[in-house]
């Protein structure tokens, strides 16, 4: 451990991670290992379907392979240095290491939050517009939101950052495995109650604004779904909007309950919890869930493991 009084000394922070038993943290290790390779595999599948498939070209499945895409840079940007430090002695990491793992980590996620929002406005149109829905969604409407997600993601983001940067720090260490904003900015010599109001504001505005869009969307699905008169046509209609309600749920409940909630009542050890969920669970779930729940995703896949096993 070492202590700074100013932030021009400050060129390396020390995570401090889950201070688990050696055997343990092997074995969080090994199963973490797992979960980072299935996921960027899984992830890249179903990118790789969705653009080498002319049956998955179609805008839910093209706001798909953009999610697939964040999830990939999302547990890239936490997990392998996290795996790193349960092996290491040197659990330290760069100061501008630190801030751009903060920041990547919270702009991806802002740009996911956003993404599923849009997701569910995409579900809208195809079940309440169906006859209007090639014309809503067409190419340039869709490449639009995509972008939109994106950059709202990162520009959001930006100001808590900048003003991190003003920031001088009496400590360097970390309680957390990965540079997360709250245990970062309160190793601050500096009051940072506006820094963390802020974050708190950004993190809410994002989360809770595309969880209302979301819900707002749904709502109408809902509504039109039980004007069907054909229960067969109510059921196959839903199965359309089950993915993304699973994938919806698990992603906002962790995020909320992490950084929209009051802190006060919860352990490190609980919050640190919720942020492998979030990190390195949630990421993993998304393309199984898809996959396992969508038949022409299944179709798909199947056919394309035919075409490889006949190529080699």
């Amino acid at each position: 451990m070492r202590n700074h009084s100013s932030m021009e000394q400050v060129t390396e922070f020390i995570l401090i991670g889950f201070q688990l038993p050696r055997q343990w943290e092997l074995f969080l290790f090994v199963v973490l290992l797992l979960v980072f390779l299935l996921t960027v595999a899984g992830n890249i599948t179903i990118i790789t379907l969705v653009c080498l498939d002319q049956r998955l070209q179609t805008p839910m499945y093209f706001f798909l392979c953009n999610l697939s895409l964040i999830e990939v840079f999302f547990v890239t940007s936490i997990i392998p240095k996290m795996l790193v430090d349960m092996v290491s002695l040197n659990k330290a990491i760069s100061y501008s290491g630190c801030v751009a793992q903060c920041y990547f980590y919270f702009s991806f996620g802002g740009s996911e939050a956003i993404l599923i929002a849009v997701m569910a406005f995409d579900r809208y149109v195809a079940i309440c517009k169906p006859l209007r829905y090639t014309i809503i969604m067409n190419g340039w409407v869709c490449t639009d939101l995509v972008l939109g997600c994106w950059v709202c993601g990162s520009v959001t983001t930006l100001v808590p950052f900048i003003l991190l940067l003003d920031l001088s720090f009496c400590s360097n260490t970390i309680d957390h495995f990965f540079c997360d904003y709250a245990p970062m900015i309160k190793l601050s010599c500096n009051d940072v109650h506006f820094n963390l109001a802020l974050e708190n504001v950004v993190s809410s505005v994002v989360l809770l604004g595309s969880l209302f869009a979301t819900l707002l969307s749904y709502i109408y699905i809902i509504a039109t779904i039980l004007r069907m008169q054909s229960t067969t046509g109510r059921l196959k209609t839903f199965s359309t909007c089950a993915s993304h309600i699973t994938v919806a749920s698990i992603f906002y409940g962790s995020a909320i309950f992490m950084y929209s909630l009051p802190s006060q009542g919860y352990s490190q050890d609980v919050h640190m919890g919720i942020a492998v969920l979030t990190a390195a669970v949630t990421p993993l779930l998304n393309p199984f869930i898809y996959c396992l729940r969508n038949e022409k995703v299944k179709e798909v896949f199947k056919d394309f493991l035919k075409k490889r096993r006949f190529t080699l």
